[in-house]
């Protein structure tokens, strides 16, 4: 059976790589590549780390008794009440450089819960209905890391989009090499006309 210190030290180690592969996807591109919406419904690379941050806030923190002492730098409660998309987008005073401090100032924030506190700690979600609202910090570090990961991988599909760029992170492309993508591609096609 595994204890508590690896576990912790398990979930902890996938949500800081997968936080780091995040802003791995922003590496080299322009303040209006990474603002610009990628979908009909305005996904942007700034905007997924944005709402990470708000996400890791909330959930590490108030939900734990630890508030953020200070909300308005993700969102205020006047913008999310004007618009429910608001945490989705970097707005004309944020920069990326700001969003990925305040990312980075988030991971610490949120390290410590992890360090303080077990992982059969009780938490109360303030947005979630009553009924449901009382979670554990395990199931909130496995909630947080699906969540990062969900929009991981749309980055990853943003991303080439842009320019490209390709792979699982900075040091592990996890693509194959020398593949010729113009036959392979082709030859998906192929396979999807004729199904």
């Amino acid at each position: 059976m595994i204890d508590e210190a690896a576990m912790k030290a398990i979930l902890g180690n996938n949500l800081r790589a997968s936080r780091r592969d995040l802003l791995w996807k922003l590496d080299g591109l322009s303040e209006k590549q990474l603002r610009s919406p990628q979908t009909p419904t305005g996904l942007n690379l700034l905007g997924i780390v944005k709402h990470m941050a708000g996400v890791e806030i909330g959930y590490f923190g108030d939900t734990f008794g630890r508030p953020w002492p200070n909300h308005d730098e993700v969102i205020t409660l006047e913008e999310f009440d004007n618009d429910p998309q608001a945490d989705w987008f970097a707005t004309e005073t944020q920069t990326s450089t700001s969003i990925v401090d305040l990312y980075h100032r988030v991971w610490d924030f949120a390290d410590e819960t992890f360090a303080s506190l077990p992982l059969d700690a009780i938490g109360a979600v303030p947005h979630w209905p009553a009924d449901r609202n009382t979670v554990t910090l395990a199931q909130m570090m496995t909630h947080v890391l699906v969540d990062l990961t969900r929009h991981l991988g749309q980055a990853d599909v943003i991303r080439e989009a842009i320019d490209g760029q390709v792979g699982l992170n900075a040091t592990n492309p996890n693509m194959p090499e020398d593949q010729n993508w113009d036959a392979y591609l082709a030859k998906l096609r192929r396979l999807a006309d004729n199904a």
